[in-house]
């Protein structure tokens, strides 16, 4: 339990840090809302002069851009970039942390075996992960209702606010099975940065080509289809599996991998 507090007490800072962050850029986009729904077919207007590939990477249907949910779906693929980035970024640094401070020796040598320092880790990430997302849903929340003037299909809106949470969990595991891997690491937001943004690319390269199934496996950002969640109120059942086996093989692997490792110091 001590690890633990001590853990959440270490991420405070940069957690309250990317909530800021990524409830002032949903609060940016939003803040646009009222002024594009005055002139919506002057909007739809201009976003039809977009080639259609580049549609479909930003996520943008016509048939249903005006309306806040459709709206909302079109910005959303920045604020999943965003959380993406956040929770590799914790994955990556929090079992590697001690290597890169130097205090591996000091916290190995304690009374405490390595799964029970894995464990409160991997939970303390966790606690951060859930509280970012419990709070930039309520704040958002607030400011949907306050921007948008009619109502809208909140189950919709929240599903695909979920798909934020399944984001950042993958991303959150993909980032501890490579910091296993590396026995030392001195810097963490190159590593973060390149992952997330080539599984990003490809995912963006993905959605303007035929849009095949099989190729979406290649990139998480590609597993929950806003298209489909406010046409269907669902998820798509293949890739929602996939995802949780990634976050559970991965998290087991890096546990594994974590406990019988030497561990050293960055020099």
């Amino acid at each position: 339990m001590n690890m633990y507090l001590h853990e959440l007490k270490s991420l405070r800072k940069s957690t309250i840090i990317w909530t800021i962050v990524i409830i002032a850029l949903a609060a940016l986009y939003l803040s646009v809302y009222p002024g594009m729904v005055k002139d919506a077919d002057g909007f739809k207007k201009l976003l039809g002069n977009y080639p259609a590939p580049v549609r479909a990477m930003l996520g943008i249907n016509l048939s249903y851009i005006t309306s806040i949910v459709g709206f909302y779906s079109m910005i959303f693929s920045f604020i999943s970039l965003c959380g993406a980035i956040q929770s590799m970024n914790l994955g990556v640094s929090i079992l590697s942390k001690e290597s890169r401070e130097r205090t591996a020796d000091f916290l190995l040598v304690k009374p405490v075996s390595r799964p029970a320092i894995v464990t409160a880790k991997i939970l303390a990430s966790l606690t951060t992960i859930f509280a970012l997302d419990i709070v930039f849903y309520a704040v958002l929340s607030i400011m949907v209702n306050i921007v948008n003037t009619g109502s809208f299909d909140e189950k919709t809106f929240f599903l695909i606010n979920l798909t934020l949470l399944f984001l950042q969990l993958m991303f959150f595991a993909i980032g501890l099975i490579i910091s296993v891997f590396f026995s030392k690491l001195k810097s963490v937001l190159p590593i973060s940065l390149g992952v997330v943004l080539g599984f990003y690319m490809i995912g963006a390269l993905i959605s303007t080509g035929n849009n095949d199934d099989w190729a979406r496996y290649f990139s998480p950002f590609n597993y929950f289809s806003t298209a489909n969640i406010i046409k269907n109120a669902n998820y798509e059942a293949s890739y929602l599996i996939t995802g949780a086996i990634i976050v559970i093989v991965a998290i087991a692997a890096s546990c594994m991998i974590y406990t019988r490792k030497d561990i050293h110091a960055v020099s």
